[in-house]
């Protein structure tokens, strides 16, 4: 009797140890659960205005060329030309050197020197309007660079027009960038996004009145271009300088005039981090152009590279997402929340990355029948889809690598790595495998997704490894220093 008393006992005792234990789990993994839910929460904040914000200003394009397209080939041709080779070759130095912006704001609004951003907008605007101003000259001799380049005469010329009228687009690109990373280090970016929006639709209404209503042509569908890129940059100044940034904002100073030098040498690095990776696809489309039967291939790449391109509207808005979470974070102090962000979009992105590449993968050449009737196009898709499809799969988780390595600062590491991954390995595999072995465009574009690998790698490793105690230890002393220097000018200007 008391032996079994006993053995009740210690069962109960036992039971009440496993209940213990599977409530200690639950807790464990509801609070794991709510963590992940609020970590998504705030990504998403900032990923879904700034990847509707992309898609809009790629909207823009389309609209614009589908409104020329209308006026003549010439025109099309033209616009077309300069906005994908000139336009894009200027984005990418502008956007490039304005993500630095993203480190500063990022890290001063996580430590909570709020008065900072406004001064880091300010001086970001200095050196970026100093940047685009180098860069008229391509814009002001286009038709010579263009014959020089062995365009044809006709285009040159009417390329010549098109881009003096992409002059104001230059610099509207100053403004926006600046100002979309200004706003979403402080998770404000929603405003973008309804801008963007209302863009999009005065856009197609004014290019159907000035070139369809009234004719004005190709200066009609310029101005409505113009206009497109600065009303909402007119709404961004307004929400900026209106009182819905007051923690942020007071107002211009001449302090943004001193101290110049560390935003230009991040800057710079940013720059060339981001410019040779965006440049990266146009080497692609530039060595395709040699092969056998170049025009099929050609049309087959830019179908390919135009899915690609939307769905790196996506990867982008991730990206800027993560910058923001992870500066944030390292600002604040906190470096398990910056490594728990950096996991949580890495799983988020990688997921919508998979389900994109399973569609894409099995879709094949079905998808080129929406852009071309061409049977010889269609099965040049269809060869290229898996190629496509490992692409897309791999802009889930690059890009986020390299929006923590904004975040954190590392933009003269990376650019080293970028060049090293893509130019020395991977444009050198793809000629290898394009040329010599015969294997053309697919060959050049797997050489290419071996050097964005390795790059990935790379990426994973630098990460990984990365004390990110001392990266907060880093960020709070650099933060510290921007608010002293500003201190210090603040006394000597008012003595």
């Amino acid at each position: 009797m008391a032996d079994d008393l006993s053995e009740k006992l210690l069962k109960n005792g036992e039971d009440q140890e496993e209940i213990k234990e599977r409530n200690i789990i639950v807790e464990i993994e509801e609070r794991l659960r709510d963590k992940i839910l609020s970590e998504s929460k705030k990504l998403w904040v900032v990923a879904a205005p700034a990847i509707f914000t992309r898609f809009s200003t790629f909207g823009v394009n389309v609209i614009s060329l589908a409104f020329i397209g209308h006026i003549g080939a010439t025109e099309l041709a033209a616009y077309a030309l300069v906005f994908t080779v000139l336009l894009r070759f200027c984005i990418g130095i502008i956007l490039g050197m304005a993500s630095g912006l993203e480190t500063l704001c990022g890290q001063s609004y996580g430590a909570k020197q709020y008065q900072m951003l406004g001064l880091h907008l300010q001086r970001s605007w200095i050196v970026l309007t100093i940047t685009a101003t180098l860069l008229l000259p391509i814009f002001l001799f286009t038709t010579p660079i263009l014959k020089a380049l062995g365009q044809q005469d006709d285009i040159a010329q009417m390329a010549g027009i098109v881009s003096l009228w992409l002059i104001p687009v230059v610099y509207a690109y100053v403004v926006s960038f600046t100002c979309q990373m200004y706003l979403q280090a402080q998770s404000k970016n929603m405003i973008i996004a309804y801008l963007a929006a209302i863009t999009l639709i005065i856009h197609v209404f004014l290019s159907w009145l000035l070139t369809i209503k009234f004719k004005f042509g190709l200066s009609g569908a310029m101005i409505s271009t113009i206009l497109a890129f600065w009303i909402p940059n007119i709404g961004q100044l307004v929400f900026v300088m209106g009182g819905w940034c007051k923690d942020t904002w007071t107002g211009f100073t001449f302090l943004a005039l001193k101290d110049l030098w560390p935003i230009v040498k991040l800057s710079l690095s940013s720059g060339v981090m981001l410019s040779v990776e965006l440049w990266y696809n146009s080497i692609l489309v530039l060595l395709t152009g040699n092969f056998k039967n170049a025009k099929i291939q050609i049309d087959a790449l830019s179908i390919c590279l135009n899915i690609n391109g939307w769905e790196m509207m996506i990867a982008l808005g991730f990206m800027s997402a993560t910058c923001v979470r992870v500066a944030n974070e390292l600002g604040r102090g906190s470096s398990k929340a910056a490594k728990f962000s950096i996991m949580t979009v890495v799983l988020i992105s990688s997921a919508i990355g998979f389900i994109l590449f399973l569609f894409f993968f099995f879709l094949r050449g079905r998808l080129a029948y929406v852009f071309t009737t061409s049977q010889e196009v269609v099965e040049e898709v269809d060869n290229l889809s898996p190629l496509l499809a490992f692409s897309i799969l791999m802009n889930s988780v690059q890009p986020v690598l390299s929006g923590v390595a904004i975040g954190a600062g590392w933009q003269s590491i990376v650019a080293y790595v970028n060049l090293g991954c893509y130019y020395l390995v991977g444009i050198p595999i793809g000629v290898f495998l394009g040329y010599v072995l015969q294997l053309q465009v697919r060959g050049v574009w797997i050489g290419m997704l071996i050097g964005t690998l390795v790059q990935t790698i790379v990426l994973v490793i630098i990460t990984s490894k990365t004390d990110w105690d001392k990266q907060v230890t880093l960020t709070q002393l650099r933060v510290k220093r921007w608010s002293e220097e500003d201190d210090n000018n603040s006394t000597s200007q008012g003595a």
